[in-house]
C-alpha cells in the first residue's frame, strides 16, 4: 500500500493545510476546562498587545541552557514557565494562533514552586528539573486536565492516576505545563480527515507557514516545540504520528522501541504498534527526555522485555565523530521525486560521507510496501480492543466505541463539521482479536521485522537512512491529507524498532527531516548517529510565521 492509499484508508500522519480564517476553522478555545471560563495559570506580563513571535526571550534555548541558569540564578522554574505560559498567550491563543495547545495546566506555577523550593535545598532531580514540558492529550494526567484524544466525545474526561511515563516525568522533575492538540483520536477517525485538527482544538498550523499543516497526529507537539512555547514536548505514534510531525518542524523525534516506554494510560490505538516518545529542538534534550521516560511498568508486560536494556543517561552516547566508521543503508527510493527533495537529500548523503560514513543503497520500502494493508487490518482489530478497555475504566462518558460513534452522530454538526468517523464505523465491526483475520494480518505485518534484520545482517548495516517524509501540505479542510511525495515510517513501525528523525534542510521555507531506524532496543546507537548528523549539518532553523506560501 503506498502513501497516498494509506491516507485514503485510514493515515496515522497526515500532512494538510490552507489559508482560512480561525473562525472558518473552528478553532476552538484553549480554557482549561471547558464551559466554565477557566483559563489556566495566570501569566505573568501578559498583555493584549501584539507580539512578535520570532522574538523570544528563550527562543531556542536547550535544557542545558536553562539549568545552567538556574544554577547561576539567573532563573527560576516558576519564572520559566511564566514566560512559556506567556508565550502560549501571545502566539497560541493569540497573534498567528496556532492552536497547538489545547488545555494549560492551572497546577503548572505550583508545580514549579515545589521545584524551585527543593532546589533552594539543595536537591536537584537531574536534568529535567524544572523544565517546562508539554504532553499530548491521549496521555492520562492525573490532575485538573482533561485527556479527550480531541474528541468531543470524551471531554470532561479527567483521569484518576497519571500514565506511568506522566509519572516517570513528575519524578525526573519536570514541570507539566499543558496538554497538546492532536488529529482527533491520533488521526483514526477517517478516511478524508485533516491532519492536526480535533472536534474540541479546531486546527493546528504550521508555525513555519501557517496555511501549512504541522502533520499528525502530534501535531501540538510539533508545531509547540518548533515555536519555542516550550522546551520539549512528548507525542505518541502509531505509524508516524512522532516523527511526521517532527519531520514538519524542522525539530527531533523520536520513536522508541515498542516496549520501552510504557503505554499504561495512553488512549490507544495499536497494542503492537504504539509507543510515545520525545519531541525536541536538539538530539540532546531528546536524549535527555527519553531517558526520562524509561521504565518497567507491571501494568504493561511488553515494557519486561526492555528491563535488560534500561538507559537513564542517553546523552552518554552523543559525540560529533560518531558517524565515522559506520555502515548506514540509504534508501534508494530517496533519489527519485520532486527535484528539491532529492537535492537536499544528496546533499545530506555528501554529508554523510565527509564525516566518515560507508553507504549502501538499499530499498526498504519496496520490499515492506505489500504489508500496508496488512497493517491497517492490525490496527482496525486492535483499536476497537484497546479503546473499548480503555473506556470501561475511564471517566469519560462513553464507554465503548460504539457509544463514541452515537455520541458523533448526535452531535454531528460539532462532532463531524468537515469529515466523517467511517474508520471508527469500520473498526466497530471487527470480532475479537483471537479473528483469524487478525492473527493472519499480524503475522504479515510484523513480517517488517524480518525484512529489516535481513537487510541489515547482509548488508552489515549499522542504521537504515532515508528522508522521513515530504514537506507539509496545505490544510484541506473539504478533501483531505493528500501526499507530498515521501513516507518513510511505516517499515520501523509495524516492526515496532526504533526511529528518529532530524532536520536536514529546508524546501521553499518548510523544513525535511533525516530518519535513522536501526533493530529493536538500539536507541543509543541510533541517537549516536543522529546527533552526528546534527552536529555536521545544523539545519535546525526557528520558524518565520510566514503567513502564506502564496507570494
Amino acid at each position: 500500500m503506498d502513501r497516498r492509499d494509506f491516507l485514503k484508508n485510514g493515515s496515522l500522519t497526515g500532512l494538510s493545510m490552507g489559508p482560512l480564517s480561525a473562525a472558518a476553522l473552528g478553532l476552538a478555545s484553549c480554557n482549561n476546562d471547558a464551559g466554565k471560563g477557566k483559563t489556566g495559570p495566570v501569566v505573568a506580563g501578559a498583555t493584549d498587545a501584539p507580539a512578535n513571535p520570532a522574538e523570544f526571550i528563550l527562543l531556542e534555548a536547550t535544557v542545558d541552557q536553562l539549568q545552567d541558569k538556574m544554577q547561576r540564578g539567573e532563573y527560576t522554574a516558576r519564572s520559566i514557565t511564566e514566560h512559556y505560559l506567556k508565550r502560549i498567550y501571545e502566539i497560541d491563543r493569540k497573534g498567528p494562533t496556532l492552536r497547538a495547545v489545547i488545555e494549560l495546566n492551572p497546577d503548572a506555577l505550583s508545580i514549579a514552586d515545589e521545584l524551585d523550593k527543593e532546589r533552594k535545598a539543595g536537591t536537584i532531580r537531574g536534568p529535567m528539573h524544572g523544565i517546562p514540558v508539554l504532553v499530548k492529550d491521549n496521555i492520562d494526567t492525573g490532575d485538573q486536565m482533561m485527556t479527550t484524544a480531541g474528541s468531543l466525545a470524551l471531554e470532561g474526561n479527567k483521569a484518576a492516576e497519571d500514565a506511568h511515563i506522566i509519572r516517570q516525568l513528575r519524578a525526573a522533575g519536570a514541570v507539566l505545563l499543558g496538554k497538546t492538540n492532536l488529529s482527533e483520536w491520533a488521526n483514526f477517525r477517517s478516511t478524508r480527515s485533516t491532519s492536526g485538527w480535533s472536534s474540541r482544538g479546531g486546527q493546528t498550523r504550521s508555525p513555519y507557514i501557517l496555511d501549512r499543516n504541522p502533520s499528525g497526529s502530534s501535531a501540538g507537539s510539533g508545531t509547540a516545540v518548533a515555536a519555542n512555547l516550550c522546551v520539549v514536548a512528548i507525542g505518541t505514534e502509531t505509524d508516524g504520528s512522532i516523527v511526521s510531525p517532527s519531520s514538519v518542524n524542522g525539530i527531533v523525534g523520536i520513536k522508541p522501541t515498542v516496549g520501552l516506554l510504557s503505554r499504561t494510560g495512553i488512549i490507544p490505538i495499536s497494542s503492537t504498534q504504539d509507543t510515545a516518545g520525545p519531541m525536541a529542538r536538539t538530539v540532546r534534550d531528546a536524549a535527555i527526555l527519553l531517558g526520562a521516560l524509561t521504565g518497567v511498568d507491571e501494568k504493561d508486560p511488553v515494557t519486561k522485555g526492555s528491563a535488560v536494556h534500561l538507559v537513564r543517561d542517553y546523552t552518554s552516547f552523543l559525540h560529533p565523530g560518531a558517524l565515522k566508521g559506520k555502515r548506514l543503508g540509504i534508501e534508494k527510493a530517496g533519489l527519485k521525486g520532486h527535484e528539491g527533495m532529492v537535492a537536499l537529500y544528496r546533499q545530506a548523503i555528501d554529508q554523510l560521507k565527509s564525516q566518515g560514513a560507508e553507504l549502501i543503497e538499499i530499498e526498504l520500502g519496496k520490499e515492506t510496501r505489500p504489508l500496508g494493508d496488512a497493517e491497517l487490518l492490525v490496527l482496525q482489530y486492535e483499536f476497537r480492543d484497546g479503546l473499548n478497555k480503555y473506556l470501561a475504566g475511564a471517566r469519560a462518558k462513553p464507554k465503548t466505541l460504539a457509544d463514541v460513534i452515537a455520541f458523533n452522530k448526535a452531535n454531528e454538526g460539532r462532532a463531524m463539521p468537515y469529515f466523517k468517523q467511517e474508520i471508527l464505523e469500520t473498526c466497530e465491526k471487527k470480532t475479537d482479536l483471537n479473528a483469524k483475520e487478525y492473527l493472519d494480518a499480524l503475522k504479515k505485518s510484523t513480517g517488517a521485522r524480518t525484512i529489516i534484520d535481513r537487510i541489515m545482517t547482509v548488508h552489515t548495516l549499522d542504521a537504515i537512512c532515508g528522508p522521513t517524509n515530504g514537506p507539509a501540505c496545505c490544510i484541506d479542510l473539504v478533501d483531505g491529507d493528500y501526499d507530498t511525495g515521501f513516507y518513510y515510517s511505516a517499515p520501523a513501525a509495524m516492526a515496532g524498532y526504533p526511529h528518529i528523525t532530524v532536520p536536514m534542510g529546508q524546501l521553499q521555507g518548510l523544513p525535511i527531516g533525516f530518519s535513522f531506524m536501526a533493530r529493536a532496543y538500539e536507541e543509543g546507537a541510533l541517537l549516536a548517529l543522529a546527533y552526528g548528523f546534527e552536529q555536521a549539518m545544523k539545519k535546525r532553523a526557528a520558524p518565520g510565521f510566514v503567513r502564506s506560501s502564496i507570494p
